[in-house]
């Protein structure tokens, strides 16, 4: 056959196992993704690569364009029904090159392949949301030739991208607006896309790495297939002074020196909002102070952490300087490990 085969384009032998074929898809995806690529050809490698990959990593799919590379010019008996005759195809049957012409080297199956880039036209830049990230692959392979070849409905290509979320709406709960273009598949069997703005609820508790599913989302199934899911990996967002580990959330807090040697009571604002903490007497730098159950609040709830941060006034002025000094005579007996 005149046109690369999909072992060619995955650089794979005829017998690799799934493993193999997985694990060379996916160093070609990070080496030919145009949103890393420096080739100017990405765009078009990526869908070849998509579109080898979805065919060869399905059993039944993989078992039939087999039987086709073993048999391209089979008859009317011939495997997946390409042993009709073309017009200008010659008594052999189709070509791989007729059938590449027909059908728009593969265009007909959703352009073999898409980056998110194209899927979010403006992925959270609506209400509140940000998202991004990469698709998984399109649904690619022979589904509208007819035939054994594919014919069955198959549902699409599951998709995964990020979406950023507030603290805050982490430990309330709250609903976000995103704006995409879903793929949607025609009665020719080409894809389209429909503008739509879903509305996504950020469950309460919901901590940084987990995943929400939004049924159908995803791209296009062959036939009447139905979509598949889109799958949005939450990134909690907040401010500089706060990291968060599992529902475990860790804030600096600024104090004065007095509050720190004398211990007061003192209100600060946090995640779970405005709360009065004492202070314990001579507290130091870095010292954490535990408030049980304040962190997000997850099935089981984690604790919030104050980490202490004791800041020094201004001593611009003379009445300050004077204070400092009446501070260092008041404890000039004392021996500081250094």
């Amino acid at each position: 056959m005149a046109e690369k085969n999909y072992y060619d384009i995955l650089g794979v032998k005829k017998d690799a196992s799934d493993a193999d074929i997985k694990k060379k898809y996916r160093k070609l995806v990070r080496q030919f993704h145009p949103d890393v690529s420096d080739d100017p050809d990405a765009d078009n490698k990526i869908a070849e690569i998509n579109n080898a990959y979805e065919t060869l990593r399905d059993k039944d799919k993989r078992a039939e364009y087999d039987a086709m590379l073993n048999n391209p010019f089979a008859g009317q008996s011939g495997a997946g029904g390409f042993g009709g005759q073309s017009a200008g195809a010659g008594q052999g049957g189709f070509r791989w090159e007729d059938i590449k012409d027909q059908f728009g080297d593969g265009e007909a199956f959703g352009g073999g392949g898409f980056r998110f880039d194209d899927i979010f036209s403006a992925f959270g830049r609506g209400a509140r949301g940000s998202a991004g990230g990469q698709s998984s692959g399109a649904q690619g392979g022979f589904d509208q030739f007819g035939g054994g070849f594919g014919a069955q409905d198959s549902k699409g290509q599951d998709q995964h991208a990020e979406i950023t979320v507030d603290l805050a709406s982490v430990y309330s709960g709250d609903d976000y607006s995103i704006k995409l273009n879903v793929p949607v598949r025609q009665p020719n069997g080409s894809v389209d896309y429909e503008n739509k703005t879903l509305k996504i609820k950020i469950p309460k508790g919901i901590t940084d790495g987990k995943q929400i599913r939004l049924a159908g989302q995803g791209a296009a199934g062959g036939g009447s297939g139905k979509n598949g899911d889109l799958f949005l990996k939450v990134k909690i967002s907040h401010a500089s002074n706060i990291r968060i580990e599992g529902a475990d959330v860790y804030q600096t807090v600024n104090i004065a020196p007095w509050e720190a040697a004398l211990g007061e009571k003192i209100n600060v604002s946090t995640p779970a909002g405005t709360l009065g903490v004492t202070i314990p007497k001579n507290s130091r730098s870095g010292s954490n102070l535990r408030l049980k159950g304040k962190g997000i609040p997850a099935k089981q709830a984690g604790d919030l952490y104050l980490t202490l941060n004791i800041v020094n006034p201004d001593i611009s002025s003379e009445t300050a300087t004077q204070a400092y000094e009446q501070l260092k005579q008041a404890f000039a007996g004392t021996s500081i490990s250094r």
